[in-house]
């Protein structure tokens, strides 16, 4: 397909797409002449990652290019090739360590994933920006006065194992592993406002199954 039907099909603008061939956000299409160039599925599937990092992911065009490296990091096995690429996106500030309530924050997680038997996260705590991001946001429930300890945790880790497992069930049913990779990044952005509404949406219902509507 040429320039204009990329942009059609893939709702991006030709002056966008240009500028993303520029980044190296989007790889050149195949040159037919010195003036125009053919692209197909694959510039589309990649438009539409670029399209929800930078549109839908508020992410800077040097962030989508970080992660796009990660993605198309063929030399990975799949694992470290999805969570590079997934560390690479923004992450929240990480919390100041000399902290106290950091230090027990810290303790809490540790001691969840030791609970769960999750070994991996364990391994890769000191590395992991998910893992930063959990103690900083539990350090600040603890800051509060909201007692939020391994314990509290555990039920709410449970359930997302079971949606980790959806996750990756939906990842697995594209055919290449730049596609799966590409899912998994896109899956990231789009799915957590889908599961942030539908657990207001159960607390809803289940505060109106306890107490009623009126």
């Amino acid at each position: 397909m040429r320039l204009a039907e990329l942009s059609e099909r893939s709702g991006v603008t030709t002056a966008t797409i240009k500028y993303y061939l520029r980044e190296g956000l989007l790889t050149p299409g195949h040159r037919v002449s010195a003036t125009t160039a053919d692209y197909d599925e694959t510039h589309l599937r990649r438009l539409r990652l670029v399209r929800t990092l930078i549109q839908v992911g508020g992410v800077s065009v040097a962030t989508a290019r970080e992660v796009l490296r990660h993605v198309d990091d063929d030399s990975l096995g799949r694992t470290v090739r999805m969570g590079a690429a997934l560390w690479a996106l923004p992450h929240v500030p990480e919390a100041d360590g000399s902290d106290e309530d950091v230090a027990t924050a810290r303790r809490e997680v540790d001691r969840l994933l030791e609970t769960l038997g999750w070994s991996t996260a364990r391994d890769l705590a000191t590395l992991s920006p998910d893992h930063r991001s959990l103690v900083a946001a539990v350090a600040s429930l603890i800051r509060l006065g909201y007692r939020w300890d391994a314990e509290m945790m555990a039920p709410y880790a449970r359930l997302m194992r079971q949606v980790a497992v959806h996750d990756l069930d939906f990842v697995e049913g594209y055919p290449s592993e730049s596609e799966k990779v590409e899912a998994a990044v896109a899956a990231a952005i789009l799915f957590e406002p889908v599961l942030r509404s539908l657990h207001r949406l159960a607390q809803e219902e289940e505060s109106a199954r306890r107490y009623g509507l009126s």
